[in-house]
């Protein structure tokens, strides 16, 4: 296999993914525009809209579907409280929310045309619950009413409609394979200014572990939706140019009833060469210096051959699927992926991508988390050539997040951590080989 990294005279940094295959081009000179999303954030925020700002606010609970999950703080600690009932939504506030997402990739149609899938007799049995209660019916419809605004049914039609036909949409709200994660916060805690938005690494460490800890159980709760997942997509896109709906933290989780074409490309390779991904990853980061954090039980590095500057993550654990993952060892994980979303900044476009082990694989692959700045735009070169532009090379990303990771560390900000030269430790140091 080619050498993933090649430097040029005139200092152009050619570079291959070495899992997919993507070429990726840094030419001098093109990297020192600014970063950060669009402008106009610099304006006061209205005291009389705080916790009403989007329709995943705090004060919001009636705007997206009923809830399957909620965690909570209270005085020993954490809680997941689950089916919270209409008329308890607002007993507790909810740190994290788990709800189904009101306009989903694959519907639940999907699964029924497509699979057979038929509703548990426990998600019907909470679903007429949830609509016998008269807060319950009247939260239903009312969602039901901006999902079918959307689809561009308007005053006059809605009226036409019986309640049995405008409560079709009901399965939706109450089974499915795609759910949203929503934080509490849409701005950081006493912030004046809408530019001060609550990304995840506005989080503390322990909220962000809570964050992580939430999505991994409602991972492994999708993959019991039904027989035909094959695999559960985890991401996050913060802020409009990565794909947000809205500028307020959260990650969505996909069930798919394939693999995905990422998992078959790096298959290909796993076949003939297990350790490929301490090979080919974690250690060419190490021989190229671009190790930027570690602790027990994870690695981070300024990753190569990829279309957008990327931070990658690593687990070292022996377990290859987050939810068979030790406390520690997710706290670990968590740990440094908070570290590079506080270093990255708030104001950075991203899309946070999680890769595991799909349901019917039998060869390793590790749990790692992709964290790509959505800086730039492809454009007809790229879309010609198939050659991909990053203005920001693996060693210039590295140069501008390890400063701010050793400034976030003496400051207390993240977990306690090493950083840059002090990822001394051996090499192959994935150990999901087992």
């Amino acid at each position: 296999m080619a050498e993933p990294i090649q430097i040029l005279p005139d200092g152009t940094i050619k570079q291959v993914n070495p899992f997919s295959g993507t070429q990726v081009w840094t030419v001098p000179g093109r990297g020192h525009r600014p970063l950060g999303a669009p402008g106009g954030r610099d304006r006061p925020i209205e005291p009389e809209r705080a916790g009403r700002h989007c329709a995943f606010c705090e004060l919001r609970y009636l705007d997206t579907p009923p809830e399957k999950a909620r965690m909570v703080r209270n005085e020993t600690g954490w809680e997941r409280i689950d089916a919270v009932a209409a008329n308890r939504l607002y007993e507790t506030s909810a740190e994290f929310r788990r709800v189904p997402n009101l306009f989903e990739i694959l519907s639940l149609d999907y699964w029924e045309d497509n699979h057979k899938h038929r509703m548990p007799t426990r998600i019907r049995l909470r679903m007429q619950e949830y609509l016998d209660a008269p807060e319950g019916r009247e939260h239903v419809l009312r969602v039901a009413r901006l999902k079918a605004e959307a689809y561009g049914v308007d005053d006059a039609g809605w009226e036409l409609l019986s309640e049995a036909e405008r409560l079709d949409y009901v399965d939706n709200f109450f089974d499915g394979g795609h759910d949203v994660i929503i934080a509490r916060r849409h701005y950081v805690d006493g912030a004046t200014n809408e530019s001060q938005l609550a990304s995840s690494g506005a989080l503390t460490p322990e909220e962000h572990a809570q964050f992580v800890r939430f999505t991994i159980w409602a991972m492994a709760d999708l993959y019991r939706f039904d027989r035909n997942v094959l695999y559960v997509s985890a991401f996050q896109n913060w802020l409009r140019p990565a794909g947000a709906s809205f500028d307020h933290l959260h990650k969505q989780l996909v069930a798919i009833d394939e693999r995905g074409i990422r998992a078959e490309e790096e298959l290909a390779r796993l076949r003939t060469r297990p350790n490929f991904y301490n090979e080919m990853a974690v250690d060419k980061a190490q021989e190229y210096g671009l190790l930027l954090a570690e602790n027990e039980h994870a690695v981070a590095f300024a990753g190569f051959g990829h279309r957008f500057p990327t931070l990658e993550v690593f687990s070292k654990s022996p377990s290859t699927v987050p939810w068979e993952h030790t406390t520690e060892e997710v706290r670990g994980m968590s740990d440094l992926l908070h570290a590079c979303h506080a270093a990255t900044g708030s104001e950075i476009p991203t899309n946070e991508e999680w890769y595991h082990q799909p349901r019917d694989v039998y060869v390793a692959m590790p749990w790692r988390v992709l964290l790509k700045w959505r800086v730039s735009t492809v454009a007809g070169f790229e879309g010609g050539t198939k050659i991909n532009v990053n203005t920001i090379s693996p060693f210039a990303l590295r140069e501008r997040v390890l400063p701010r990771l050793e400034h976030l560390r003496s400051d207390g900000a993240i977990a306690a951590m090493r950083l840059g030269d002090e990822c001394n430790g051996p090499r192959n140091r994935l150990r999901y080989l087992g």
